[in-house]
């Protein structure tokens, strides 16, 4: 007489647990011909936009940025490549080529910071290139502050910084949001909940997002970059190249903070048409960045505060990088305090995601979701 032995099926560990979940997220995003010809628009759309940046480049400017010096100064700029370099006579010459349009920045003797024996001088904005190639930022005078073609360049950069970060935030935030709401609705939680804990559901909904949007960025780094390589816009991959590597870990952190609150946010309601309700604070958060940054480009104390501030500290801290005003701790500082926030914002959506996952019907306030 044979005996059968009962199969047992053991229930997958926490980390089983949230890459499945992130695999779903992450294979139902890309089966959705939606999201793949989305993707496929913003990308031609950064690679024509880097193209014509080439060729206004190379029809408004020579062989290289022309700068006056002086004597005293001129030892600043030896053995620097990408320069037109005048020799004045003296300082009050070296100004007035700036004044005339002859050359784009002046390197004239004293400075307000004891760290350098000369100040650069502009006429309304120093080129971001130039202080690039200087091995360390001086202090740069303007004559004419917020006019010219280099606040449009200016402008240009900062629209894409933050029109990059309001795009990839609110499109995959807005796909967590109404996953979370869609298995509500349907009941389908109840079933994923029996088998996986409920902070493996929320950790693999904001991995499996998380690695979407991450994807994209690098997507887009890399068109910006092989873009600028090849036509031959040298000077403004080597002012780019920092800041966009700082770009996409500071959207690593705000991502993973603003995904954890998007998630938080929509399991407090049932419906799809309650969205909205929950999810609009947060929307604001991930716009205000993208104004903020398109009427205060030109403002350094508008943009030093935003580099601070976790939700636009993305957008912000770049851009002050590539104009030359951050110092080289700031982008460690800034990271930090968006790590620590980070953390926070996991900590509170776990929280508020756990007690309103399974509460059905009116929306649920925000106290009760807190207290449980």
């Amino acid at each position: 007489m044979s005996t059968t032995t009962p199969t047992t099926h053991r229930a997958p560990s926490d980390l089983q647990s949230i890459w499945l979940v992130a695999e779903r997220e992450i294979g139902s995003k890309l089966r959705s011909k939606a999201f793949v010809i989305s993707t496929i628009i913003l990308v031609l759309a950064a690679l024509a936009s880097v193209v014509w940046g080439g060729f206004a480049a190379n029809n408004l400017s020579g062989s290289g940025i022309p700068v006056a010096v002086t004597a005293q100064t001129q030892a600043a700029v030896e053995g620097l490549d990408g320069l037109e370099v005048t020799v004045a006579d003296s300082d009050d010459a070296a100004t007035a080529l700036v004044e005339d349009g002859t050359v784009d920045a002046a390197l004239v003797s004293g400075s307000s910071d004891a760290s350098f024996d000369y100040t650069v001088v502009v006429k309304d904005s120093v080129p971001s290139t130039l202080l690039q190639m200087l091995s360390e930022t001086p202090p740069v005078q303007e004559l004419e502050p917020g006019a010219g073609a280099a606040s449009a360049l200016r402008y240009f950069i900062a629209l894409a910084f933050g029109l990059v970060f309001l795009i990839a935030a609110s499109t995959f935030g807005g796909t967590i949001a109404q996953s979370v709401v869609e298995e509500k609705q349907t009941r389908v939680v109840e079933i994923l909940i029996s088998a996986i804990p409920v902070r493996a559901l929320l950790a693999g909904k904001v991995l499996g997002n998380t690695v979407l949007a991450m994807a994209q960025i690098v997507l887009l780094a890399a068109v910006a970059v092989i873009g600028l390589a090849v036509t031959d816009q040298a000077g403004v991959l080597s002012a780019l190249g920092a800041p966009i590597a700082w770009f996409a870990i500071f959207f690593l952190f705000g991502f993973v903070l603003l995904a954890s609150l998007f998630a938080a946010a929509a399991a407090m309601v049932s419906r799809q048409e309650d969205i909205g309700a929950t999810t609009t604070p947060i929307t604001m958060l991930i716009m205000a960045p993208y104004f903020l940054v398109i009427f205060f480009n030109d403002n350094p104390v508008v943009l030093t505060i935003m580099s601070y501030v976790p939700f636009s500290a993305p957008v912000g801290m770049p851009l002050r990088m590539y104009l030359g005003d951050a110092q080289w701790w700031e982008p460690v500082l800034s990271l930090l305090v968006l790590i620590a926030s980070c953390v926070a914002a996991i900590a509170i959506g776990a929280r508020i995601y756990q007690n309103s996952l399974l509460r059905m019907g009116a929306r649920v306030k925000l106290a009760e979701a807190l207290k449980g």
